[in-house]
């Protein structure tokens, strides 16, 4: 098997896996029934969430530090350990507290520990130039999981109780990851670029340290926050948000579509993005999700809503492949997995912000529009520090060595 086939098995090996860790992006669907069945509020509806979310990006760190040094199969085998038996639990623990521990704390660590071991090494299969292209791919899986996520959750609960419901997606998760992990691995030696101009520019890999060091890193980071706080708040309410307007079919067709826009805008983004620029695609999708929170709840009939929240799904998945990828330009491949995790900790505050305080905002207005209109402000700065933004220059670091 060459070389270049081997890496494809790693990209859909990777995409399958992020697939199953998905199931984070139709919480809204558990959410809606935990309200309707057991009369929790936004706030605590969203808290098993915003745990998993926290957990996800704290376990990114560690996780990015193991399958750098240990390599990335065993890494995702336990990640998919967690999450199926996070969530078979989350259907015999049947409180608050137990929902907050099985899926957010052991859930939420699994699709931590998955989701570090997947992109990092299908990027080392590929030339450098083909870098955000083949990190919207397999990222690209973790956004459309709602797809089949979602219409199944309505199947299941329809049949079932939320808790059973639970208990039945951990065990297909169990039988999606694990056979999937043990096919991701690292190349013996990462791919190099056939470009005579890539071929010429000396390729530098930073560790976390000097990365920190950067002042782009911040940048960076800051702009992951804003789309993350925007995108994870409209994410994790969207079905409560559109079932008072529209209704309950409305809003389960809602939500299975937008992750369709999710999911495109992953690989499309990743590819415009080496064409365009990191900081300048943002600067777009920034703009256009802002301008979508901004404009949410003026709207009025399904194919309104459903432009602005495909738009918001779109720019919110889209910036998923841009970071990783930028992560790599400035700071090189080698410890990939430990850097990119680090940057991801913006994600995990953005999440953490967003849901809950949108939640909270809801409960106490009667709607998310406040919270909205925030979290578009917040990316109309980021747009603007998109805009600015220039890579990482090592030819200056190269120089100040030698001088």
């Amino acid at each position: 098997m060459n070389k270049n086939t081997r890496g494809w098995i790693v990209v859909l090996a990777g995409t399958g896996i992020n697939l199953a860790f998905g199931v984070l992006y139709a919480w809204s669907i558990f959410a809606g029934q935990l309200q309707d069945s057991l009369g929790w509020t936004k706030a605590q509806s969203a808290l098993p969430y915003t745990v998993a979310i926290i957990m996800f990006a704290l376990m990114m760190i560690p996780a990015g530090r193991l399958q750098d040094k240990f390599g990335p199969r065993i890494v995702a085998t336990v990640g998919g350990l967690l999450i199926g038996i996070g969530c078979i639990l989350a259907g015999s623990l049947r409180s608050l507290p137990g929902l907050v521990f099985s899926f957010g704390i052991l859930a939420g660590s699994g699709i931590g520990l998955g989701y570090a071991s997947t992109t990092p090494p299908a990027v080392k299969w590929f030339a450098p130039e083909k870098k955000g292209l083949i990190t919207g791919i397999v990222v690209g899986g973790f956004g459309l999981a709602s797809l089949y996520i979602v219409p199944l959750s309505k199947y299941l609960l329809s049949n079932y109780d939320v808790f059973t419901s639970f208990r039945l997606l951990g065990f297909l998760f169990l039988i999606i990851t694990i056979p999937l992990a043990q096919l991701v691995k690292n190349p013996d030696t990462p791919a190099v670029s056939n470009s005579p101009k890539a071929q010429a520019k000396k390729v530098y890999d930073l560790n976390f340290k000097e990365m920190l060091k950067t002042k782009e890193f911040y940048m960076l980071w800051f702009m992951f926050f804003a789309g993350a706080t925007g995108g994870l708040m409209t994410i994790g309410g969207l079905k409560s948000i559109v079932k008072v307007s529209l209704g309950e079919s409305a809003a389960f067709q809602l939500v299975a579509f937008a992750a369709i826009a999710n999911a495109l805008g992953r690989p499309m983004a990743g590819s415009i993005s080496g064409k365009l620029g990191r900081g300048k695609t943002m600067t777009l999708l920034y703009i256009l999700q802002a301008a979508s929170l901004f404009m949410f709840h003026s709207l009025n009939g399904y194919l309104a809503v459903f432009a602005a929240a495909c738009m918001i799904y779109f720019s919110y998945g889209a910036m998923l492949s841009v970071f990783p990828s930028a992560c790599g330009d400035n700071y090189g491949t080698k410890n990939l997995g430990l850097n990119y995790g680090i940057m991801f900790s913006a994600w995990g505050v953005g999440g953490t912000v967003g849901p809950m305080i949108g939640g909270k905002i809801a409960d106490i207005t009667g709607s998310y529009a406040i919270a909205f209109n925030s979290a578009a402000v917040i990316l109309i700065i980021a747009a603007v520090v998109g805009f600015v933004y220039k890579p990482y220059v090592h030819e200056e670091k190269s120089i100040s060595k030698a001088a």
